[in-house]
């Protein structure tokens, strides 16, 4: 089945209007073309004469050839990278169709197998003498990459033999991507039956923020349920992927389950661990506080786990068609800078996004960057509601910064996880302030008030629960294998210490740890979307006290890619991410807005 079919059949109604698909054609016209195919095979053959050419014979090479081999290292890493896009999006696209699973696996043994051959570079690279690297430098060609050396070297500690490497290299797809496929393909079969229909986990899950309390309690009871019944595959799948992990942190000298993570975020652990230690500290007068408000509201003591995303009582909650969402996130974008409404308008121009909700479509939402020479893609599942007009805006906040980072190269305009959530939420925080800006109905102002400390919590407070989880998840399972009621027990502790007495939970609840992809897929990814609120929130403050040309270097910011490190990102806007006080301020914000609430009764 192919992402360019006829939508149709795929529409929810005519109240959100025609919901746009992308297409994949920008990257190639089919898994069988022959664009395709030629791309594998020079992809191949060029890995097979860059590793002649140049294997065992790094240390002697002039800087401008060593430049020379670094360009053409991208080239190829941007044909493989080109032919994954393709393949991770048309399975993202449908990955209940078995041909999809097929093409993808595919694809990633085929890219592992030339990239194999590439393997020997960064290896010898980082066993070049900093000296001799530092005269090599002298050379432009090779000047031009060296943010990209200095992000490779800082791995130099950990890494192992060649063979080692090429070792782990080979057997992922046959390890962790076979694990991650697994839990991929299991998730996108269940179905949740409520009230009739039979729900994927989106739909499903999309119901808890549903007007209807017996519709939220009937979908948080089904979640519960479906997950339960199969706790013991994601107990194994989690089980497996944290002993893989513990080998290879083990062999490869990382102190700590989340210091590899820390490493390729390019951020040091005690910046991790300040952030954290702010952030746990600060429950009590977050989450405690907001959530003992909320229940009063809804004339309770305490809230059962599935009104905690429910709409206020007296919300408006009308769906947002998907030319007005396309239209209010236009507009707070083009209220800001021009230049990144313009940026943002392709996506929509051009189908390079992926909206409606339907069977076997990956779960959630996200922003892909493909490869520099062609564009990023959008996946969402858009319903209507307000959270996803601000998903729309979250992640055309990433797709934004992908194509101005874009001309770095494939080399450098991937940025950190830490910094790549600083434009998604600065753009969701755009949003919103414009949103509340042009109501006046004190009603929705406190409702939309309510929605966005929600989404703050969730973002902040949730991610950060989300990482100490996975920290005893991956602490115990170095003692051995946890069984699905112990990772349960863990999950229930942790919400209950981050939402806090006014959030009651039900037996069931203690499964919905399965459903989270970010433990699976990227461990200790989390983290990253707490260090970008915070980030965001102290970035906005600036904005609103600043003089003019702030947007100027806040898009400088983005087109800088994975080049620069976050001192040097936030340095123009006087923000310093390594001092303590920067995350009292970002979580400022927050309570800020709860402070309002409480005054608003």
């Amino acid at each position: 089945m192919t992402a360019q079919r006829s939508s149709a059949k795929r529409q929810p109604g005519r109240t959100l209007g025609r919901l746009p698909q992308w297409d994949l054609n920008d990257l190639y016209p089919g898994p069988d073309s022959a664009e395709l195919k030629r791309d594998l095979a020079e992809a191949a053959s060029a890995a097979q004469r860059f590793q002649a050419a140049h294997q065992g014979k790094l240390a002697g090479m002039a800087g401008v050839d060593l430049g020379a081999a670094v360009r053409e290292y991208e080239r190829i890493q941007e044909l493989l990278g080109r032919v994954l896009s393709y393949a991770s999006l048309r399975y993202a696209d449908d990955q209940s169709d078995p041909e999809n699973g097929r093409f993808f696996q595919n694809m990633q043994e085929k890219a592992t197998d030339i990239s194999t051959r590439l393997l020997f570079f960064t290896l010898e690279l980082n066993r070049v003498d900093d000296k001799a690297l530092a005269e090599k430098l002298r050379a432009p060609e090779l000047a031009h990459y060296a943010p990209w050396l200095r992000d490779l070297r800082a791995f130099r500690p950990y890494q192992l033999s060649d063979e080692l490497e090429k070792l782990l290299h080979e057997k992922a797809v046959a390890g962790r991507a076979a694990w991650t496929r697994l839990f991929d393909e299991t998730n996108a079969a269940l179905r949740f039956p409520v009230k009739g229909k039979h729900l994927t986990s989106a739909e499903a899950l999309h119901l808890l923020s549903e007007p209807n309390g017996a519709t939220r309690k009937a979908a948080a009871k089904s979640i519960g349920k479906v997950f339960g019944d199969n706790a013991p595959l994601f107990a194994l799948v989690t089980n497996t992927l944290a002993k893989d992990k513990e080998i290879e942190d083990r062999w490869r000298g990382f102190k700590r389950p989340i210091s590899a993570r820390n490493l390729a975020n390019y951020v040091e652990d005690e910046v991790v661990d300040a952030l954290i230690a702010a952030v746990r500290g600060a429950y009590p007068t977050l989450a405690h506080r907001y959530y003992r408000l909320k229940a009063k509201w809804f004339g309770v003591k305490t809230l059962p786990y599935w009104d905690r995303n429910a709409p206020l009582p007296d919300q408006d909650n009308k769906l947002v068609p998907w030319p007005e969402a396309q239209r209010i996130v236009l507009g707070a974008y083009g209220a800001f800078s021009p230049t990144m409404a313009d940026v943002g308008r392709r996506f929509f121009d051009n189908r390079w996004i992926d909206a409606p909700a339907r069977p076997g479509k990956a779960p959630g939402a996200f922003a892909h960057p493909t490869v520099p020479s062609a564009h990023p893609y959008l996946l969402l599942n858009y319903l209507g509601r307000t959270r996803d007009v601000m998903t729309l805006a979250h992640e055309l906040g990433h797709g934004v910064h992908q194509v101005l980072a874009g001309p770095r190269g494939a080399l450098m305009s991937d940025t950190p996880l830490t910094l790549a959530e600083t434009a998604s939420v600065f753009g969701e925080m755009l949003t919103f302030q414009a949103l509340l800006a042009g109501e006046k109905n004190a009603k929705r102002r406190k409702a939309m008030l309510a929605a966005k400390v929600e989404d703050m919590l969730n973002t902040v407070v949730r991610q950060i629960a989300f990482v100490e989880f996975e920290r005893r998840v991956h602490d115990e399972r170095h003692q051995g294998e946890l069984t699905a009621e112990r990772i349960a027990a863990i999950w229930l502790d942790v919400q209950k210490e981050s939402l806090g007495p006014a959030i009651r939970f039900e037996d069931e609840y203690r499964w919905y740890w399965a459903y989270i992809p970010h433990f699976i897929h990227t461990p200790f990814y989390v983290y990253a979307y707490a260090f970008g609120d915070c980030l965001v929130n102290s970035l906005y403050a600036v904005y609103q006290g600043a003089a003019q040309g702030f947007a100027e270097k806040y898009l400088d910011m983005l087109r800088a890619g994975g080049t620069k490190r976050h001192k040097e990102l936030l340095a123009p806007f006087g923000l310093d991410a390594s001092d303590p006080k920067f995350w009292q301020k970002g979580l400022g914000v927050v309570a800020g807005f709860i402070d309002q609430l409480e005054a608003m009764g």
